[in-house]
């Protein structure tokens, strides 16, 4: 790896924490979104000593809240003062790598000099939807997810568009399912190292869904989605990321802020990128946002370019195996140089809070290896063709 240069114009990342991630109807299934949330809020003030009152701002990313504040119900759950602004962002899937994005904004921009930001989800609780009739003779009709492009030619079902994708593509069952078992084998075998990123929530301090399955399991999976009558290149249960609740925070402040109370940070955000791609491939938006990101990158480092083989941990999360594997085709990776300690796929999918959960495991990383000035990427595709990236370097 050759030799990175320090960003002076990065924004100080304090701390990070996550929740435990478990499937829907699981051990966080009575928590609301502020209940999963404010105990992380807490944690992370508690990390460097924090008051309340030092916090200007809280941004949330919730996709499935139908509406309200939740970022406003975080932050008085977790005790921070009626003067505290609150965001609430949905962008579905990237909401919370987007949250961090306008964080930054708001210091960059001298609106405050503390954030919290990220995302939380909680699927179990969400609200069930229905449409409002238009007229007295018509009927509420309820409905899973709303529509993600006014043209419904161009708006598939996102199970439909990734095993379309596979099946052109020519990705079997077999190699999503290589890429899968990998991702859970992964995740199982760094279980115990990932406590320490955790803030225990209803006495749950680990992800709930990895397991080791073997590769008989797998093929015994049923398919639940494929293209046509080729059942060939089809998506197994395995191969999906699962429906979850969880959520993930992180604190970032300003130089001032960081001088004022005596703080060194441990690492520092260097560049986002939100993009929009094709929407009939909503998968691939997160490799258009890489391409973006790593732009971004070089120019934060004041490099001619940035490559991915300079990052030291790169978290993708994905919701598909075939994702997964079309991510590292376009961007020239192995399947093993991201999510080295397993990926959405194992863990599950709080929609909203995912893009957080993967850069909350990217700093996980860097702090593991403590390697000044080494750079770490989360990456994540949401519905409707879009895409979010966030580039951080490890400064402690």
């Amino acid at each position: 790896m050759a030799q990175l240069k320090t960003s002076s114009s990065g924004v100080p990342i304090l701390a990070w924490t996550r929740s435990p991630v478990a499937p829907v109807g699981g051990a966080l299934s009575q928590l609301a979104c502020h209940e999963l949330g404010a105990p992380l809020l807490q944690a992370l003030l508690a990390q460097p000593g924090l008051p309340p009152q030092a916090i200007d701002a809280v941004v949330l990313g919730n996709a499935l809240g139908a509406g309200g504040n939740p970022a406003r119900m975080l932050a008085l759950a977790a005790g921070l003062p009626d003067s505290c602004a609150a965001h609430s962002i949905d962008t579905q899937c990237c909401s919370g790598l987007d949250a961090v994005a306008m964080a930054v904004g708001l210091l960059q921009s001298g609106q405050a000099q503390m954030v919290i930001a990220g995302g939380a989800e909680a699927w179990s609780r969400a609200p069930i939807r229905q449409t409002r009739p238009r007229h007295a003779e018509e009927l509420p009709q309820s409905y899973e997810r709303p529509p993600f492009a006014p043209d419904p030619a161009r708006d598939p079902d996102m199970l439909q568009s990734a095993a379309d994708y596979a099946q052109r593509q020519g990705l079997s069952r077999q190699a999503q399912e290589r890429y899968a078992l990998q991702s859970h084998h992964r995740a199982t075998a760094a279980q115990s190292l990932l406590s320490a990123e955790i803030t225990a929530l209803a006495g749950l301090g680990h992800d709930a869904y990895p397991r080791n399955l073997t590769v008989s399991r797998a093929a015994r999976m049923p398919i639940v989605a494929q293209s046509g009558l080729d059942d060939m290149h089809g998506l197994s249960a395995l191969t999906i990321s699962a429906k979850a609740d969880g959520a993930a925070l992180l604190l970032l402040a300003t130089p001032e802020a960081c001088a004022r109370w005596q703080l060194k940070p441990r690492a520092q955000w260097l560049a986002s990128a939100s993009v929009g791609a094709a929407p009939e491939t909503p998968m691939l938006a997160s490799i258009t946002a890489t391409h973006k990101l790593l732009q971004r990158g070089a120019q934060a480092l004041q490099q001619s370019d940035l490559s991915v083989d300079e990052l030291s941990a790169i978290e993708l999360h994905d919701a598909f195996a075939v994702q997964g594997l079309a991510f590292c085709a376009a961007l020239g990776l192995q399947p093993e140089q991201i999510n080295a300690q397993g990926g959405g796929l194992a863990r599950g999918h709080p929609i909203g809070a995912s893009g957080a959960i993967a850069l909350v495991r990217c700093l996980a990383q860097l702090q593991s290896a403590s390697q000044p000035g080494a750079l770490g990427m989360a990456a994540i595709a949401g519905a409707g063709g879009i895409g979010a990236g966030t580039l951080v370097q490890w400064l402690a």
